[in-house]
């Protein structure tokens, strides 16, 4: 099978088609025939070393497509299957374990539903698992009109929070009309002069950000951090500081999928590639200027 294999760090110059053998699944296992995989900000990280990983790699972490083997219980050949591989994800053919895949939503292409794994549960895990989100809250939310930031806006709002977008001037429609209820411009003056007192922080760019957000938290609010490696926060700090990892969950992906499928929340895709410009959809990723999901075709798929 053709898939994008890494050998060593660097530029995108490294990444390279190549010919490799079709993955066996385990026990807990099945194999996809990959219609669609997505590119994430941990895609790029891994090429540059930031994130360490074993060499030779597939990279690729989201996919939707088509089981053609299984060895995991409720999953058969011919399933139409979305989640996270284990095998790499930016390749003609993946395994995934069963507890990081759902079944995928007629009403959504493989493109759509490609876009969704680990942004999806990223943005839902911050706000929920980790942030506690309740109604009637507010929600700060940097890198709004990000893979994780567009679906953490939609997300928060359907939980009733109030909430404040931040991101560069020329997404602020972008972002108000995902449902935020406020725009903060990064880029024009000090964050803290246009926003306090906010319940939950998320962080999902990294670096001078995190520092930024802290001032804008009630004392015994939470900025949950999702960039790798996170910013230690200073030892005087009166808020709960929580990095996240996001962690597959069958169950989490069902109801994320659901809600895209009834329109009540939209996934953005910014681009869709064919598999031999992964190169160019790293860029594009790494640039810190997309909004909404990176999607690289892998096969030609049928409809949904």
């Amino acid at each position: 099978m053709k898939a994008v294999v890494m050998h060593a760090t660097g530029d995108v110059d490294v990444l390279r088609i190549e010919e490799v053998e079709v993955p066996e699944p385990r026990e807990g296992e099945v194999l996809i025939r990959v219609h669609a995989s997505a590119v994430n900000p941990v895609d790029w990280k891994y090429r540059l070393g930031v994130v360490e990983r074993e060499l030779p790699a597939v990279l690729g972490e989201d996919v939707s497509g088509t089981i053609e083997a299984s060895k995991a219980d409720g999953f058969a050949r011919g399933d139409r299957v979305f989640g996270v591989a284990t095998s790499g994800g930016h390749a003609e053919y993946a395994t995934a374990s069963a507890t990081a895949i759902a079944r995928k939503p007629d009403e959504l292409s493989h493109a759509q539903a490609a876009a969704l794994p680990v942004s999806g549960m990223t943005a839902w895990q911050s706000l929920f698992d980790r942030g506690r989100i309740e109604r009637g809250q507010t929600a700060l939310i940097a890198g709004a009109a990000g893979g994780v930031g567009h679906l953490a806006v939609q997300f928060a709002k359907q939980a009733g929070a109030r909430v404040i977008g931040m991101g560069s001037r020329g997404s602020r429609d972008f972002v108000l009309g995902l449902g935020a209820d406020e725009f903060v411009d990064y880029t024009h003056g000090d964050v803290t002069d246009a926003v306090c007192g906010v319940d939950l922080a998320l962080d999902t760019v990294g670096g001078a950000t995190s520092a930024s957000l802290l001032p804008t938290l009630r004392e015994g609010g939470t900025l949950v951090m999702i960039a790798y490696p996170p910013e230690p926060p200073p030892e005087d700090c009166r808020v709960w500081v929580k990095p996240l990892i996001m962690r597959p969950s069958s169950e989490q992906l069902a109801r994320i999928g659901a809600l895209v499928a009834s329109g009540a929340v939209r996934i953005v895709i910014a681009k869709q590639l064919c598999l031999s410009a992964v190169q160019q959809a790293q860029a594009a990723s790494e640039s810190g200027h997309t909004r909404g999901k990176i999607v690289l075709t892998v096969v030609a798929a049928a409809a949904p």
